[in-house]
């Protein structure tokens, strides 16, 4: 007896994705117009996660270019331009074999999509480690320093020693293992990628939090970036504890 489509319908929706690939097969030689549209919705499904497959591959090349390193670590940060807040910075090592996909810039990525590669990568990573610098240190030392100091809190944070360190553009001084600037390396290395997601949310739940605290400021909108809204509550409340002097003293 021939399933009627919205049975067929159902058991493509439950199927996963090692499954799809069957049912397409098996449904192929049914020409009703309602079972083809769901063959071909699917069908674009499967081409789109290949697709997505072969990027990350691409992503994976200085992985594999320094593959005899045992632990390849990545470190991207966040929060080095905001008004407010922490610099948060991340190191990341993935498996060898690692099956994340999206991994990209934190930046290309909506927040949901953020959020649920943060859980993923907390459950497959060899390791994670998070630096956090926070605004009197970066009034103190500068921007830069507090990076840098970040950088090497988060390598320290690891529960696994890194061999080599790919790192988003800048070479971090006082570590000892080899270092590979990567220009744009956050769209380049899934392992700085990687490390790019999980600073970000990271800084993006802390600055949250400081809203609870601090309404007036918006802080869980803007993150602490300088926005119209946050100069005009700067303006009009001052600055909070969790502002960078030297950032915002032409705005008060």
């Amino acid at each position: 007896m021939e399933k009627k489509i919205n049975q067929i319908k159902e058991e493509l929706q439950a199927a996963d994705i090692n499954m799809l690939p069957v049912l397409i097969r098996k449904y192929e030689t049914d020409e009703r117009s309602g079972v083809v549209q769901l063959l071909k919705k699917y069908q674009n499904i499967l081409d789109k996660i290949e697709a997505e497959k072969a990027r990350i591959e691409t992503m994976k090349q200085y992985e594999k270019k320094y593959g005899e390193y045992k632990a390849i670590c990545g470190i991207d940060e966040v929060g080095r331009g905001p008004l407010a807040g922490p610099v948060v910075a991340s190191a990341v090592i993935l498996p060898k074999d690692c099956d994340i996909l999206y991994l990209n810039d934190s930046k290309k990525l909506n927040e949901k999509k953020r959020e649920a590669l943060y859980d993923e990568i907390m459950e497959k990573a060899v390791a994670v480690g998070v630096g956090m610098v926070g605004p009197q240190v970066i009034d103190d030392i500068n921007i830069l320093q507090a990076t840098y100091e970040a950088m090497r809190i988060a390598v320290k944070n690891l529960k696994v020693s890194p061999d080599i360190l790919l790192n988003d553009a800048v070479t971090i001084p006082g570590l000892s293992m080899k270092q590979v600037p990567i220009i744009k390396g956050d769209a380049k290395s899934v392992s700085i990628a990687a490390a790019s997601i999980i600073a970000k949310v990271t800084r993006d739940r802390l600055m949250k939090e400081y809203d609870e605290i601090m309404p007036e400021y918006s802080f869980g909108e803007n993150k602490g970036y300088g926005t119209a809204t946050h100069i005009e509550a700067l303006k009009k409340y001052g600055a909070s504890p969790i502002h960078r002097g030297t950032f915002i003293k032409n705005f008060i």
